[in-house]
């Protein structure tokens, strides 16, 4: 098995050019990216798309996978069919922008419930999960080869259990397997930095046990650091690295130690920070600096035998 590094391009949304990014990218050898959203991608006509292709290609970098960035896509759990409804058109168009750019996945985390509507989880799962077998025959149509979800850190973002991670996937996995002639699967885009911490600050399941328990299920994953209780996110140069509890060796340990559990055969990690402070111009010029320390540390360890 080989593991891939990769750059999720949120923390560059407006402060720097995609240009700007692939040429930091290729500095430091890594070459695919996961396209972050940002407010404008779901109206922009298809033309900026294959244009970002186009540069990608020139600059030697595979935008492999699309992912949402704000948690925009969350109508599915709203009870207001007029959130749903745009949720649905949104996704629609994010598969429509993964497919102009090449990329193999769109995904995104599936959504919140409101915490003073916390009753209606059910009802919100099911809905979703209802939207997404509407949305891997959509998919197929265009061309993708999956769909994803990411796990999240907290109840009214499902899932998070390991029960609710194993209900939705197998429920998704089964609808797949009845015909896989016009459906697409769907995977985990995992994230090592997500555990769950009870509402007084409990660990009752730990990042690398949550991310052990979605590997049968992922094909690309998300790699940035945190701290105890997964209330902090940054990234892996030699400060943070102190600070932060991942650890970047047990992570390529646990990778390759579970080998025959992954459906994927080269599964990308993708480096998932959003940089120093936007909009600050003692602040925005350090992005490169911390992108870069991160990507060095990344690749150190995964590029090694």
């Amino acid at each position: 098995m080989k593991i891939e590094i990769g750059v999720k391009s949120d923390p560059i949304q407006y402060r720097y050019t995609y240009e700007w990014l692939f040429d930091l990218m290729r500095e430091q050898k890594v070459r695919y990216l996961q396209l972050g959203s940002f407010f404008e991608l779901y109206m922009l006509e298809d033309s900026f798309f294959t244009d970002l292709r186009n540069l990608a290609e020139k600059k030697d970098i595979e935008i492999r996978s699309c992912f949402t960035a704000h948690r925009e896509l969350g109508g599915f759990f709203s009870q207001d069919r007029r959130l749903e409804k745009v949720a649905r058109k949104c996704y629609e168009r994010f598969i429509e922008v993964a497919a102009l750019v090449g990329a193999d996945f769109v995904g995104s985390n599936p959504g919140s419930i409101c915490r003073d509507l916390m009753k209606t989880k059910e009802i919100g799962i099911s809905n979703y999960l209802n939207n997404m077998k509407g949305l891997m025959e959509y998919a197929f149509s265009k061309e993708i080869k999956g769909l994803t979800i990411e796990p999240m850190s907290c109840l009214a973002e499902p899932p998070t259990l390991p029960e609710e991670i194993d209900h939705m996937m197998n429920t998704l996995n089964e609808y797949y397997q009845e015909a896989q002639c016009n459906r697409v699967p769907v995977y985990l885009c995992g994230d090592i930095s997500h555990g769950y911490a009870d509402q007084d600050g409990n660990v009752i399941h730990r990042h690398d046990e949550l991310f052990e328990h979605q590997i049968p299920y992922m094909c690309e994953f998300h790699i940035k650091n945190t701290d105890s209780i997964y209330q902090n996110t940054f990234g892996f140069s030699a400060e943070e690295q102190k600070a932060g509890i991942i650890h970047l060796k047990d992570l390529k340990n646990q990778i390759l130690s579970n080998t025959k559990l992954w459906p994927v055969s080269n599964p990308i990690g993708y480096l998932e920070i959003s940089g120093p402070k936007k909009g600050r111009d003692y602040s925005d010029k350090k992005l490169s600096n911390n992108l870069s320390r991160s990507l060095e540390a990344i690749t150190e360890i995964f590029a090694s035998d």
